[in-house]
C-alpha cells in the first residue's frame, strides 16, 4: 500500500476513527481483533480492492482511533459505531469479513441487521458464547490488575503476536512496532483492556440464535495452529452445520494472525470471493 492510502479519518458518537481504504465496486467491510488494527489487513486489502471497494477500520481502542475509557466496550456501543461509520462513508449494504474479536463485533451486527449484509467471510474469530479455556482466562485476565498490566503492556502485545503465530519468523520488528505504538500511555492501555472484556456472553447467545438465519455466501478461512483459539477447529464446525453453504479453507500450518503468516493466498482467496457474483 502506498501512503496516500493511510490517512482517513471520519468522527462518528465525537470518536475520530481512522480507517484504510482502497479500490471501488461493491464495498467490503474488514473487522480486525484484540490488540490489532487495520494494519492487519495491510497485505490483503490491495488484492480485495482491485474488484470492490474495501475498508478497514480502526475499531475505537484500537490503532490510531480515539481510546475512550469513559465508555463500555459493548455489543451496543460497537453496533452504534458500525452503523454511524458505514452512514458516514454512505454505504447501506456491504460484505464483512472479520477475525478475533472482530467477529463477535461485526456477527452481531451482521445478524441484526441480515438485510445489509451480502457475504460473510470469517477468519480465526470467536463466534459462540461457549468459550475455550483460553478464551475464559483472556477475558478474566484483562481484569485483573497484576495481569491486565502485563497484558496491555509492551512485552505483553509483543507476546501475544507471538502466541498467534505459528512461525516466529513473522513477528517482524515493523509488525511489533505496529502493534504496540497505539499503546503508549495508561488510558490507551485502560481502553484496550475494556475492549477485551467488554463483550457481553448474552450477545454471543444472540449471535449463535440467529447465525442460522443468514442465507448469504460464507467463506471460512482458518490457520488450524491457532494457540488462542485453540477449539477454532471445533467452532467452525459448528459454523459449518448452522451455515451449510459455508465454503471452507484450511490452513494447516498457519497460526491464529494468518494474515501475517499467509497474506498471498488470503488475499486471493477472499478477493475471488467478494468479487464472485453471487
Amino acid at each position: 500500500m502506498s501512503k496516500k492510502d493511510l490517512g482517513n479519518f471520519v468522527t462518528v458518537e465525537s470518536l475520530r476513527l481512522h480507517y484504510l481504504e482502497v479500490g471501488s465496486g461493491d464495498p467490503v467491510l474488514l473487522l480486525h481483533g484484540w490488540p490489532t488494527s487495520s494494519f492487519l489487513w495491510r497485505n490483503i486489502i490491495t488484492e480485495i480492492g482491485k474488484k470492490n471497494r474495501v475498508i478497514a477500520i480502526d475499531l475505537p481502542g484500537f490503532g490510531l482511533s480515539d481510546k475512550p475509557t469513559d465508555i463500555s466496550y459493548s455489543f451496543r456501543f460497537y453496533n452504534r459505531i458500525l452503523d454511524g461509520f458505514l452512514q458516514a462513508l454512505k454505504i447501506d449494504k456491504l460484505a464483512l469479513a472479520v477475525h478475533d474479536l472482530g467477529g463477535p463485533v461485526g456477527l452481531h451486527w451482521a445478524c441484526n441487521n441480515p438485510d445489509r449484509v451480502t457475504k460473510l467471510a470469517l477468519l480465526n474469530t470467536l463466534v459462540y458464547p461457549e468459550l475455550s479455556w483460553a478464551a475464559v482466562a483472556f477475558v478474566v485476565g484483562c481484569r485483573l490488575p497484576l495481569v491486565s498490566s502485563f497484558l496491555s503492556s509492551q512485552p505483553g502485545l509483543k507476546l501475544a503476536m507471538r502466541i498467534g503465530l505459528s512461525d516466529s519468523n513473522f513477528l517482524t520488528d515493523e509488525v511489533v512496532k505496529a502493534v504496540q505504538a497505539p499503546f503508549q500511555d495508561a488510558g490507551s492501555r485502560q481502553a484496550l483492556l475494556k475492549a477485551g472484556y467488554g463483550l457481553n456472553p448474552k450477545g454471543l447467545q444472540e449471535i449463535a440464535e440467529k447465525l442460522p438465519n443468514l442465507k448469504i455466501p460464507i467463506q471460512i478461512i482458518y490457520g488450524e495452529r491457532d494457540r488462542i483459539l485453540p477449539d477454532i477447529a471445533k467452532t467452525m464446525k459448528r459454523v459449518q452445520k448452522d451455515l451449510p453453504q459455508a465454503k471452507v479453507e484450511v490452513l494447516k500450518d498457519c497460526g491464529h494472525f494468518l494474515q501475517e503468516e499467509r497474506p498471498k493466498e488470503i488475499g486471493s482467496l477472499l478477493a475471488k470471493f467478494f468479487a464472485e457474483k453471487s
